[in-house]
């Protein structure tokens, strides 16, 4: 399917070179000439029809992620009543409104379309537009989507502004120069992004569908519904209940040299510590750190009842806070990675967790020694981690398929558009 939009964009359109900037890099063929240079405040006007009295009840969110939706589907409820709702703007139908919070999805606010047929009100901190001209709307939605009206409220924007939200004046927003292809190019641009957008959505559905059927094989073979077979067609033994001391024991290496330093992550489990992007805090001083080898686990000690562990893929080391545990016996080690991260596995770590409160819990290995869990037969183990690893690398496919359809999108939005 990826290639089938790679191959609409090869069949479908051509790039151009434009001298005087009024001709976008990315065209279709048929169209030709330049663009029409303009102001929004030429194609819009300010929504300034204000509630009153409660006549409108449907409130609407505007997030970078989700664009306009009603509050209630957003929050599950009505953040918003009657009484404190006078005075939102009223908004219907291809209507824009633009928050201007910053966020890493949008560094100058999102400005989103309203595709509801039932009116909707929004906050007074927001700004709302209608068009005043026939337009294609939809290609102004995917207008708003890209970055290149950014630059206008970079310049524009009142200096000394809030850190977290854009100050620009109503006039001057309006201002903001804008350059228009004919109504037919609009209909032909909006439908070929739609097209890509209908893709994305679906390679997203698929990524959900593979997480959601994970979460779910978790607790049938975790709690033993669904077992597998040996080469003999027969079941494996009944699961034993075994002391994690009988299975691990802590390693207590120190650092002695220039080791690399990992990190443990809740998502992710052991990460090389220059692939997690937050800031380093790490000591100086690294003689307490702790030596990780391949095949170990690691799990923060103060997280562990959060699922902070995972198995090391790499030679390294890590932070005191955490701690390290090796086998003693053989087994699949990729099944306890697994087992480890199943909620009522986590639910133990966290019972027996010492500490008065979530911010002092920690398991050390002690404690960990003593939790006793059913475990399946080495046989086993490799079939539960065999199948939890496929499913794994298909979902791990399906997320970079995913992020190569918006690395696409994003590219588009800045070569279809000026």
């Amino acid at each position: 399917m990826t290639n089938e939009v790679l191959q609409k964009i090869a069949s479908d359109e051509q790039n151009i070179s434009s001298s005087n900037g009024l001709e976008p890099s990315l065209r279709f063929g048929h169209f030709v000439g330049n663009w029409e240079k303009s102001k929004l405040s030429s194609l819009f006007k300010k929504c300034l029809e204000k509630n009153k009295n409660g006549l409108v009840d449907n409130v609407i969110c505007n997030s970078a992620k989700n664009g306009l939706m009603p509050q209630r589907d957003f929050f599950d409820k009505d953040i918003a009543n009657t009484e404190n709702t006078n005075g939102y703007y009223i908004i219907q139908e291809n209507d824009f409104v633009y928050n201007p919070r910053k966020s890493n999805e949008a560094p100058y606010g999102p400005i989103s379309m309203y595709k509801y047929k039932d009116k909707g009100i929004v906050s007074p901190l927001y700004l709302c537009f209608r068009a005043t001209k026939e337009i294609h709307p939809r290609y102004f939605e995917m207008y708003f989507k890209s970055s290149v009206w950014h630059k206008y409220i970079y310049f524009a924007g009142d200096s000394g502004a809030r850190y977290d939200r854009v100050s620009i004046k109503d006039d001057v927003f309006f201002e903001m120069p804008i350059n228009i292809p004919s109504l037919p190019e609009q209909q032909k641009i909006a439908d070929f992004l739609s097209l890509v957008d209908r893709r994305i959505e679906k390679q997203r559905q698929l990524v959900e569908s593979l997480k959601k059927y994970k979460r779910g094989l978790f607790f049938e073979i975790f709690e033993q519904k669904r077992r597998f077979k040996d080469g003999n067609n027969k079941f494996y033994p009944k699961w034993e209940k075994k002391s994690l001391g009988t299975i691990f024991k802590e390693r207590t290496e120190r650092a002695i040299g220039n080791e690399e330093l990992l990190s443990v992550t809740i998502n992710s489990g052991v990460k090389k510590r220059c692939e997690v992007d937050v800031k380093d805090n790490s000591s100086d001083d690294k003689s307490k750190y702790k030596k990780l080898y391949p095949n170990d686990i690691a799990y923060n000690t103060m997280r562990m009842w959060q699922g902070a562990s995972g198995v090391s893929l790499y030679e390294g080391i890590v932070s005191p806070a955490y701690t390290v545990i090796t086998t003693i016996i053989p087994v699949k080690i990729g099944f306890f990675g697994y087992y480890f991260k199943y909620i009522k596995t986590i639910q133990i770590f966290q019972k027996f967790s010492q500490g008065l409160t979530s911010d002092t819990w920690n398991l050390k290995y002690p404690q960990l020694s003593e939790i006793q869990l059913l475990i399946p037969n080495i046989e086993e183990q490799e079939k539960i981690y065999e199948t939890f690893k496929f499913l794994d690398d298909k979902i791990l496919l399906s997320e970079n398929t995913l992020n190569l359809l918006q690395d696409i999108k994003k590219g588009l939005l800045q070569k279809m558009f000026i």
